[in-house]
């Protein structure tokens, strides 16, 4: 049966004064599979070691279904947590055959070894493996072993299922069909499941929920839609896939809609582009705008709806359609451009910004000097922004 689990406040420190984890609190409800995203360093391993008790909480409190497993009183080790886990190394035991491997996972519920082997011939059968089970570990292929490795964890009926990476050791093909097998055989046990990458396609394909983790922080948790389309701050909305971000001018106060208008710095258009407010008070009149790449379109130069001009520097066939990077005039680049056709380098070309996919944030002091200085940079040496003469 699928466990609730709620992370309360929950914060590791290591010995030498290191915080990996600071104060996060979250709740998983019964089934939900919820994905820790966020680069190397920002704390989801260390969170989820916690969660599983292989390292201990510094403060903070970690209840499974009824159980409180970590808190100021407490502490059960991983085999008393009633959970899984599925590890970035597949963790397998080399001398023992695949289907004892899967079975090692039901020594805990006291079957006979008989039952043992045929729940975990079962199990190896759901996952498409039955005809390997006599084989050892070192005689599979990294996607066998880590079918065996989900098997293990699924086998056992447990009520939180952990995910470390699982995926980052294979080829992009096997990642891609094995992120499919997961999402499938998980949600068809309907356990609760827990899984870290650093791959934002993995996370919003799988993900009920995602939360976007920084420097042991949990800086946003909500659904793939929420995340993508309404970012908490700017480092969400770079993690999670920018065409790029551009310095721009407030046009007035933020409306009641949570639209605002902006200029563009250094835009060939006069015309405004109607952006989404990120929360809280403009600080200055100028702002950050971060742009998906759904949010840009291609047009001819001579539109008069264009808001940008550029010249493309790189052309990626993508299969359905085209990937067009485009240096902007007066500085400035757009990744991920779509484009239906292929266009040549250094062709030019008109950009319409959409409003639905960007995102003003306000101008902090940090970003103020940044500019600043490139600014002044491409006064004294007559350089512009890609350092072009």
């Amino acid at each position: 049966m699928a466990e609730r689990l709620v992370v309360d406040g929950v914060g590791k420190v290591y010995p030498g004064g290191t915080q990996a984890v600071k104060d996060v609190t979250f709740t998983a409800e019964p089934g939900t599979f919820l994905v820790l995203l966020g680069p190397s360093g920002s704390g989801k391993t260390t969170l989820l070691r916690t969660i599983a008790g292989i390292e201990r909480a510094t403060s903070g409190s970690i209840v499974i279904g009824t159980q409180e497993v970590a808190g100021t009183r407490a502490h059960r080790p991983p085999e008393q947590r009633d959970l899984s886990m599925v590890f970035q190394d597949y963790a397998l035991w080399p001398h023992l055959m695949v289907v004892d491997n899967v079975a090692f996972a039901l020594r805990r519920r006291n079957h006979a070894r008989s039952e043992c082997r045929r729940l975990a011939a079962v199990m190896l059968e759901r996952v498409g493996l039955k005809h390997l089970a006599e084989r050892y570990p070192g005689q599979l292929s990294g996607g066998e072993q880590q079918r065996v490795a989900l098997a293990r964890a699924l086998v056992g009926d447990t009520g939180l299922l952990l995910c470390d990476e699982p995926l980052s050791n294979l080829d992009a093909d096997l990642r891609e069909r094995m992120r499919v097998e997961i999402s499938t055989l998980v949600r068809e046990v309907g356990a609760t499941t827990i899984y870290i990458t650093h791959d934002q396609q993995e996370a919003f394909a799988l993900a009920d929920q995602i939360g976007i983790m920084s420097h042991g922080e949990l800086v946003q948790l909500a659904s793939p839609e929420e995340v993508y389309g309404n970012p908490a701050t700017r480092f969400v909305a770079r993690f999670t896939g920018l065409a790029g971000e551009l310095r721009v001018r407030l046009c007035g106060a933020p409306s009641l809609l949570g639209t605002v208008n902006v200029q563009l710095q250094r835009a060939s258009s006069s015309r405004p582009v109607e952006a989404l407010w990120s929360k809280g008070e403009p600080t200055s009149d100028y702002a950050t705008l971060t742009i998906r790449p759904g949010a840009v379109r291609l047009c001819d130069t001579q539109d008069p709806t264009a808001h940008l001009k550029g010249r493309v520097s790189d052309v990626a066939f993508r299969g359905r359609a085209y990937e067009l990077t485009v240096d902007l005039e007066g500085g400035g680049r757009l990744n991920g451009v779509h484009s239906e056709v292929r266009v040549v380098r250094s062709a030019a070309v008109g950009l319409r910004i959409e409003t639905t996919g960007c995102m003003a944030f306000p101008e902090s002091s940090e970003d103020a000097l940044e500019t600043s200085a490139m600014e002044a940079l491409v006064e004294v040496e007559g350089l512009n922004l890609d350092g072009e003469t």
